[in-house]
């Protein structure tokens, strides 16, 4: 069975632009880094979606929420609604070698990246407050989960609350068979942290761009060729033979 999410999971609108243009004009390397970190991030958030959605327990999964609390804005990757738990979850798919040393997090041998764990700390504070001031005394259970099966941290502290891939699975198993029974007060509470949720960021890190030279057409939504052509109601890729509905290819290249 597929646990529906309470709150489901989109590319954001800096992802699509940013996907679009990728196909449509040459990025500098700037920020086409910065497009392969939102692509590989999101990949990460799903790929923890689909294990999520296969939880047994009465539960609500919020996904991918923006919120901001006292004019301060934080992003919560996955949030699971339990009847005596909200489980928090700071998803990462980090892959490769990474060092933890002095508090300091690296992806060896010497680049210092951000500590997941002050964000996960910074993000667990805000979300408490943030409950005190709607009312919902429900405690928080905060965990880094770090998604990608070609992780691995050396040195990692033993009384973090990091979830590596070989125990993920156990993890959400537990939390699968923990007794839960949810009441109105629970679905009020996911309703009005959707209510809250930011859908237009005030920020985003877009290059600039001329439309009149960027590359025009429909492109294929599993290969981004633009060798597409048009068969009846459906397109079809020229390169992988991948077939869609043309109302389909047409939205998603507006």
């Amino acid at each position: 069975m597929v646990l529906c999410p309470y709150k489901s999971r989109t590319e954001s609108n800096e992802l699509l632009i940013l996907r679009s243009l990728n196909n449509r004009m040459r990025l500098s390397d700037k920020d086409q880094q910065y497009y392969f970190y939102l692509e590989k991030g999101f990949d990460g958030e799903k790929a923890f979606d689909s294990l999520t959605e296969t939880l047994r327990c009465e539960c609500l999964i919020l996904n991918d929420l923006l919120l901001k609390q006292n004019n301060t804005l934080f992003q919560i990757d996955s949030l699971i609604i339990t009847e005596e738990w909200v489980y928090l979850f700071e998803v990462k798919n980090y892959e490769g070698d990474y060092l933890y040393d002095s508090e300091r997090f690296y992806k060896t041998p010497n680049s210092e990246i951000t500590n997941p764990f002050n964000q996960l700390i910074r993000c667990e504070s805000l979300l408490r407050r943030l409950f005190q001031n709607i009312g919902s005394n429900l405690p928080i259970h905060a965990s880094v989960v770090f998604i990608n099966p070609e992780f691995t941290l050396y040195q990692a502290p033993l009384n973090f609350p990091f979830i590596f891939p070989t125990q993920i699975s156990k993890q959400l198993t537990k939390l699968s068979t923990t007794p839960s029974k949810l009441s109105a007060q629970h679905k009020m509470l996911a309703d009005k942290l959707v209510s809250m949720h930011i859908t237009d960021p005030p920020f985003n890190q877009l290059p600039n761009y001329d439309y009149s030279k960027l590359q025009k057409g429909i492109t294929c939504a599993k290969c981004a060729s633009f060798s597409v052509f048009i068969e009846g109601r459906k397109c079809v890729c020229k390169k992988c033979r991948y077939e869609e509905p043309s109302s389909a290819a047409i939205l998603r290249n507006v």
